[in-house]
């Protein structure tokens, strides 16, 4: 199976201070991995770097067989590439169906998806003009989703969404990332802290510490969670 993301020896970091050493990563197609490890290991930068925000110290970024390793972040969300970051990325005093728009070429598109949206996400419905600085935190990471998925990406970069959710909006979350791959065939790299979320919804599993994978494997396998867990006591 073609991979759709590869990471090989890639080194990153902000001036001169790497954060990635040597990190290698490789994502089959249709794949969702998660990515775990306490704050400060290179979660974000390993985002930051695939998608083009960062340059490669060393390495290559390969993304659905073509190397992006010197690509802006432009030419790469062009491939059919989304990224959700972590912090808030909404227009708060636009509406609903404006943000939503903003992931799109024109409204044509928007109309024909927005019935799928609504489906993931059923507190989207008749509220298209109600700004997004008035949803609670919980309805904002959920557009943030309904965004790029609207988008029908090959490859989604998502960066720690069930931060600060309730179990019941962690819950839609997995099923509406969860479906979209089984329609869409949609790779996904899920940054992640919580363990329970990121092995009930991805396929495999990574653990990041000091800017480099110590461990991975199949979310399935038994002893997964007692394995992370350990990863992130010390």
């Amino acid at each position: 199976m073609t991979d759709m993301l590869r990471l090989d020896g890639v080194s990153a970091g902000y001036g001169e201070a790497m954060v990635l050493r040597g990190l290698n990563l490789a994502m089959p197609r249709g794949s969702i991995v998660a990515l775990l490890g306490k704050n400060g290991m290179g979660k974000t930068t390993l985002l930051k770097a695939a998608m083009g925000f960062l340059p490669k110290a060393e390495g290559r970024v390969v993304i659905d067989g073509h190397d992006v390793t010197r690509e802006p972040a432009h030419r790469i969300a062009r491939g059919a590439v989304s990224y959700t970051p972590q912090e808030q990325a909404l227009f708060a005093d636009l509406g609903i169906r404006d943000n939503l728009r903003l992931g799109l070429a024109n409204d044509a598109a928007l109309n024909e998806r927005m019935a799928d949206i609504v489906d993931l996400f059923p507190f989207l419905k008749g509220r298209d003009a109600q700004r997004a600085g008035t949803l609670s935190g919980g309805e904002q990471k959920m557009l943030l989703i309904a965004r790029a998925l609207l988008s029908r990406p090959a490859l989604m970069l998502v960066d720690e969404i069930t931060e600060g959710l309730q179990p019941s909006v962690i819950e839609r979350v997995g099923i509406a990332l969860r479906r979209e791959r089984e329609r869409h065939g949609t790779t996904m790299l899920l940054v992640e802290q919580n363990v329970g979320f990121a092995l009930a919804v991805a396929d495999r599993y990574a653990v990041l510490k000091r800017g480099a994978i110590v461990i991975e494997g199949a979310a399935g396998d038994a002893g997964a969670a007692e394995a992370i867990r350990a990863q992130l006591r010390v």
